[in-house]
């Protein structure tokens, strides 16, 4: 589980393919600190951590990862927004994220505010019960607040802090980009679909 505030920004040093997985190698400053078996998000999608070795550290994209994100694109030389899980001891800072990325968006306009960059984002319709204004989303793995909401659209304010410390300084209109939803909305909108009764038995 991951709140959606970056710590770093690891670059990829090596792709793989493995049938239909793909392997990663990323360097990065908390590589060294990572541990085998344990949970990281990277770009929003929760992988584990297989080998660490110096600065870097190696993770695999299994076919339904790859299929559901941006990652079967990832390169050598990308850029991927790092977020180790959340500890239970401190502030939740931004929201609760699970690291399961449901679906890609594309970022379809950016405009620049004279000190801020707002990017609007094209999502799948079917997914339109769970983006509401003034929302949250997880985008790329960051926890953000969404606005100008329509059926298959939403837009992200983002502030120079957060630009210069993730990826989305790199993003240009056409990109793809992770997108999970809000949790508490999906068991909402679940409950909701079922209108069935719960079971107190």
């Amino acid at each position: 589980m991951f709140t959606g505030i970056i710590e770093q920004i690891g670059i990829i040093t090596a792709v793989e393919s493995l049938g239909t997985n793909r392997r990663f190698v990323i360097s990065s400053p908390i590589s060294s600190a990572l541990k085998v078996d344990q949970s990281v998000s990277h770009n929003g999608i929760c992988l584990t951590v297989e080998k660490v070795d110096g600065d870097t550290h190696q993770v695999t994209a299994i076919f339904e990862t790859l299929q559901k994100t941006n990652a079967s694109s990832w390169k050598s030389g990308d850029k991927v927004n790092l977020e180790r899980c959340l500890q239970m001891n401190g502030r939740l800072d931004g929201h609760i994220v699970q690291g399961h990325v449901d679906t890609t968006g594309n970022c379809i306009e950016i405009s620049d505010k004279d000190g801020s960059r707002e990017f609007t984002i094209e999502f799948p319709e079917q997914f339109a019960p769970l983006v509401i204004e003034k929302g949250s989303i997880s985008l790329n793995g960051i926890s953000l607040t969404i606005f100008n909401v329509t059926k298959n659209h939403f837009t992200v304010a983002i502030i120079p802090y957060t630009l210069e410390h993730t990826n989305l300084n790199q993003l240009v209109p056409g990109d793809s980009v992770n997108l999970e939803f809000d949790i508490v909305g999906k068991y909402v909108h679940r409950i909701a679909a079922l209108n069935l009764p719960l079971n107190r038995s």
